[in-house]
Parts: C-alpha cells; structure tokens; sequence
C-alpha cells in the first residue's frame, strides 16, 4: 500500500481510504456482517484511515459500528469523523435535513461521537457542513479548542467554497477539505483543489468512483435496490443515467489495456491528480474493498490521462449531482 500525507498536520495514511456511509444502509440494505469483516480486512490490507460520520445511519449507527469493530485496533488507523448534519421534524411530521454548526453542539456533538468510537481522541474531525447562520470562525474556534483539549488532532471541512477555506484556514489550519470528485464531479479544480495546494490542505475526495456509476455496475435503475440513496438522485433517473452510460467506453478500453476494471481506472485517475489527494472510495463489501486496493498499482501513462480529462469534462454527466434540498447545504 502506498502512503501520503493530511496536509500539514503529520498524519500519514494509505494512498485510499475506507469511507463507511455505505454501511449504514444508504446504498440499499446494510449487512453487519460484511460490514464488520470489511473493517478488519481492511487494516489487513494495509488501510489506514476510516472516514465516518455522526449522522451515518440512526442514532450514530455508523460511528457504533466502526468504534465496537475496530476498538482493539485502534493504534492501526486515522480515525475521521464529521459533524454538523442533523435531522429536524418538518412541518408535515417527515424528517428534513438540516445543519448545526453552532459551538455548544459541536462539543457535545464532539463528546457523543469519542463515546459511540469508543476511543479517547478523533484524529481528523471534520464540520460536515457549514451552517449558514453561524459564522465558519465560531464553528472552527470551537474545533479547535477541542484540539487544545486534546480530543481531536487534527481539523478539517467538507464540501466548502474557496473564500469558506480560507476564512477557516485563518482560525486553525485545516488539514483535510472533502469533497465530491470524480472523472464526473471535477468541478472542485477550478478553486478549492488549488486553494488546497497553496496552503498545504489536503484533498480528500469522496465518491471517487461516481457513487458506483463508474464502476460499469450501474447499467439499469434496475440495479438500484429499494431505500438506496441514489434512487432519488438526478443523476441516476431513467433519461440521465441512459445519457451518462455512454461516457463508460475510455474507461472500459483504458481498463482493457490494463487488465483491470473501470472501476480501478476511474480510481487510479484520482489518484493520479498528486499526492495531496487521498481518496476514500464507499465500501461495504469485501469484494469492493478488494477491486479498489488494486487501483494504487495502476500507473496511467501521460496519454491516457490526457484521454480520460478530454472524455470527462468538467460538466460532463448529465443531472445534478443532488437534488436542490440537499445542494443548498454544498460550497458555501
């Protein structure tokens, strides 16, 4: 397994991570067996950070899962955790999603999140999202007392604009900006990937392989299980997903060459865009798990890189990649 660095902060952790969501049941029903035999495995192989969330899943299902599998494992792994989104009764009794970045629930936020991991410190702790009525310094001054208290070690944000980084940036340093990014979500290299680089922020991309569709799995709505996330995402309706289908081929001949799977092309073309970007692909199964370590032995030489940039343009897929509730809470 190869190894890069979270910005400035020292923590040194496997070229890919293990991002959880997926085992909270938000790609179709959960399986705590495999779940629990994909987080050993993946120390086995060399993983080592493990990107959860406190709203992964009911009642903290997610960071539970991840605290009572690996508790005995702990000195093995970057442990990344995010808070800020939080579920509010509407108005018609339906759950609507929503943000808190308010300094006082950031601490018990904080203090739930350590007892659900079962662990004394979160290596990389993240705000989720920006919370629109609390300026990002409040948010982050609160974080970063909880560095001071020596719960967490590092900071980082998610899905945040330039000006958003920078102004937090100048409070704490931030190690670690996530974010979409993908062969079809490249819109992050038009501001937030360089402001990345020039302060010395690490990239942390999620969904690197298109919520699955990169993986050439994705040929039918079909194949979308009831209660999966995507059944509601524009890019995955009958008319998008039809379009975006076409955008497989590069991938496919590209992973011919090679004798591998779209998906470890799609994967190895993060990988490839420099060491500052540390990718946590969504795995659930161990077969996953499996496919997406052999990404960091792909090596694109410079032509197939300059194939799959002109294939995928930034605005290529067709949809939005949420629908507008969820995208009001993106880049602020």
């Amino acid at each position: 397994m190869h190894h890069r660095t979270l910005g400035k902060s020292g923590l040194g952790v496997s070229a890919i991570g293990l991002g959880c969501w997926g085992m909270s049941g938000s790609y179709g029903p959960a399986d705590e067996a495999e779940s629990e035999a994909t987080l050993r495995l993946a120390l086995d192989r060399g993983i080592t950070l493990i990107d959860t969330a406190d709203s992964y899943g009911e009642n903290g299902h997610n960071e539970s899962l991840v605290g009572r599998v690996l508790a005995s494992r702990r000195s093995e792994f970057v442990l990344a955790t995010k808070t800020g989104w939080v579920k509010r009764p509407g108005p018609d009794g339906t759950e609507t999603v929503g943000v808190d970045g308010r300094p006082d629930r950031i601490r018990s936020a904080c203090d739930a999140s350590l007892a659900r991991l079962n662990t004394d410190v979160i290596d990389l702790y993240y705000l989720h999202r920006i919370d629109p009525d609390v300026p990002v310094e409040e948010s982050v001054g609160a974080m970063a007392e909880l560095v001071a208290q020596g719960k967490v070690r590092a900071l980082g944000l998610s899905e945040v604009s330039e000006a958003t980084l920078r102004r937090a940036h100048a409070v704490h340093p931030i190690a670690a900006l996530q974010s979409e990014y993908s062969l079809w979500t490249r819109e992050p290299e038009a501001d937030v990937m360089p402001a990345c680089r020039e302060l010395g922020i690490a990239f942390v991309p999620f969904s690197p392989l298109g919520r699955g569709f990169l993986t050439g799995a994705l040929t039918s709505r079909n194949a979308i299980s009831e209660g999966d996330w995507r059944a509601g995402n524009p890019r995955f309706t009958d008319e998008n997903l039809a379009r975006n289908l076409a955008l497989l081929r590069p991938l496919e001949e590209i992973g011919q060459a090679h004798a591998v799977q779209p998906a470890q092309i799609a994967l190895a073309w993060v990988l490839a865009q420099g060491d500052q970007v540390v990718p946590i692909p969504g795995m659930k199964r161990r077969t996953h798990l499996e496919a997406n370590i052999q990404a960091v032995e792909v090596v694109l030489t410079p032509g197939e890189l300059e194939r799959l940039n002109a294939s995928f343009p930034p605005g290529i897929a067709a949809g939005n990649r949420y629908t507008p509730e969820v995208a009001y809470w993106a880049g602020r």
